[in-house]
């Protein structure tokens, strides 16, 4: 249990939230992302673990990912790579209501098989899209407890397998080691600053499964992550 960090901080806003932040330091921030979220995030074992059973259980094609608040794309990059290098092919949706990732995201070429929109879940569930695993991350702590659960309703709507949301846990240690280690490797970008605000944001294992609507679970992740998950199967109960 964190000592410095004993409760959530979720008054606090991140820089790259604000309308008015720089858009020069918040496309670096974009670009900065696949390094860090390649580190720490845990999104290859995440691949391994769930989504590649999935994937195997379908022709290739067939299976369609969502990633909600998917920022500068750089978690669909890194998984659509692992899939690709096991031979796959998977279609990838990736959604943000902040037009200027959409902004950013038009900068890049991607395949055909991956698009993006500018948008929200709830849009999504009303035009009642599905997709066979929803998956986020970095976007819990980023969210009010009714956006949380909000968001957590829509991704269980357009999941016809599996929900993945992976997120920061709270703590003492990961928040005096990122501040020790980061300036070092993210200059001219919100990675330090808004890095920092994360950890104050985030949830305990504890906190967060008491936030989340029923049918969920939350796993914790090396080094310092949780990981929530909803099952259809669950769902139908």
């Amino acid at each position: 249990m964190p000592l410095l960090l004993s409760k959530r901080n979720e008054h606090l806003v991140e820089w790259m939230d604000r309308p008015d932040c720089c858009r020069e330091l918040l496309f670096n921030t974009y670009d900065q992302f696949g390094r860090i979220n390649r580190l720490l995030s845990g999104w290859k074992k995440i691949y391994r673990e769930y989504l590649k059973p999935i994937i195997l259980q379908k022709e290739d094609g067939e299976i369609k990912i969502l990633d909600i608040g998917c920022g500068g794309g750089d978690i669909i990059r890194y998984l659509n790579q692992l899939a690709v290098d096991d031979g796959h092919l998977v279609h990838f949706t990736g959604v943000d209501p902040d037009p200027r990732s959409f902004e950013f995201l038009k900068k890049s070429s991607w395949p055909s098989h991956i698009t993006f929109r500018s948008a929200s879940s709830a849009e999504l569930v009303k035009e009642q899209l599905k997709f066979d695993v929803v998956i986020s991350n970095h976007l819990m702590h980023h969210l009010t407890t009714r956006q949380l659960r909000e968001v957590c309703r829509d991704a269980a709507a357009l999941s016809d397998q599996l929900v993945l949301f992976s997120d920061i846990e709270r703590s003492d240690i990961g928040y005096l080691s990122f501040s020790l280690i980061a300036p070092l490797l993210f200059r001219n970008s919100y990675i330090v600053k808004d890095g920092r605000i994360s950890i104050r944001r985030s949830f305990r294992k504890n906190e967060l499964q008491q936030e989340l609507p029923g049918g969920w679970w939350v796993e914790r992740r090396f080094p310092y992550r949780l990981l929530a998950l909803n099952k259809r199967e669950i769902n139908e109960k």
